[in-house]
């Protein structure tokens, strides 16, 4: 990943928010149909100070804003298992500030969520939204700090450039939740 200063991402934003569209960045860089991917948030200065081999092999600057945080990906997610409960089975180190996962989903438009049918199981809810005629395809990256502080990007796939992804941070509240669970003692 290259640092924010290279990248298109605003220096005026905070430090979560730079590394959510950090991530977002590098993941767009991957294409689309890619697996989840969950990614550790540590303080830059920390890491340059405690781990200066590992800061030199990621390109870390000196000059990172206060406060910086650098995403470090981690071991890609099982296959096959929900992601709410893989979820459940993390446990961060303390040197860890935050995590942020970026996914891939379909999604409708609140227009056509009205004629969802009733009584439709997991299995064939996402089959119906597969197959609507609406459905759009999302990355949505969100990011989350120890003390509950969250931020999202969401990019769709039919407007898929830089300067159209959606920043926020209530835009993925579950997914938000489950992430901030993370970190509860």
């Amino acid at each position: 990943m290259s640092n924010s200063a290279s990248t298109g991402t605003p220096m005026a934003a905070g430090p979560l928010t730079r590394a959510v569209l950090e991530i977002d960045e590098y993941v767009s860089g991957l294409g689309w149909d890619q697996p989840a991917r969950l990614f550790a948030l540590v303080d830059t200065a920390q890491l340059r100070s405690e781990e200066p081999g590992l800061a030199a092999r990621l390109g870390l600057a000196d000059d990172a804003p206060a406060g910086a945080l650098t995403p470090i990906e981690q071991e890609e997610l099982p296959a096959g298992s929900p992601l709410d409960e893989f979820l459940g089975t993390i446990a961060w180190p303390d040197a860890v500030a935050g995590c942020a996962l970026s996914v891939e989903r379909l999604m409708l438009p609140p227009s056509a969520e009205a004629s969802v049918p009733e009584g439709l199981d997991e299995k064939r809810l996402a089959k119906w939204v597969a197959e609507h005629p609406e459905r759009q395809e999302v990355r949505m990256t969100v990011g989350v700090l120890r003390g509950g502080k969250r931020e999202s990007a969401l990019r769709l796939r039919e407007k898929d450039a830089a300067t159209e992804v959606l920043t926020g941070s209530d835009l993925v509240p579950g997914l938000a939740e489950a992430l901030v669970a993370t970190f509860a003692e």
